[in-house]
């Protein structure tokens, strides 16, 4: 599978509300685990499957996200839902700052100078 999105998605564990309308019309609410959030995206993990396409909106304390289901697919512990966000509806650390939140890109930053770090102190072996 091709990744395409735009801009990085981050890491997160929080817990959010989810609604929708199942497709009946009835309205559905739960709350589910946010796994990863990016501007226009966020993948969260939910008991049951909800269908491609369906309209649904993430809860937070001061505010929510309006988007779309934009893919829905079982992992051993669960349903794992990408969400595309509408385009009206974007995502700001500035109105929520979901917990436990890691950018990735920063641990690979790390990692990088360690291992520079580590080289520049540790003396070459050169063969005279």
């Amino acid at each position: 599978m091709i990744d395409r999105r735009v801009e990085p998605r981050l890491l997160c564990a929080d817990i959010v509300g989810l609604s929708w309308k199942d497709k009946g019309g009835r309205a559905r609410k739960t709350h589910v685990n946010l796994e990863d959030i990016s501007l226009s995206g966020a993948c969260v993990q939910i008991d049951s499957p909800i269908p491609l396409g369906t309209a649904v909106r993430i809860a937070y304390e001061k505010g929510e996200l309006s988007g779309f289901v934009k893919y829905c697919v079982f992992r051993e512990i669960g349903y794992f839902l990408g969400i595309e966000f509408d385009a009206g509806s974007r995502w700001s650390q500035k109105h929520f700052k979901p917990q436990h939140l890691l950018d990735p890109r920063r641990l690979v930053l790390r990692s990088i100078n360690r291992v520079v770090r580590s080289a520049a102190t540790t003396p070459s072996n050169h063969i005279n």
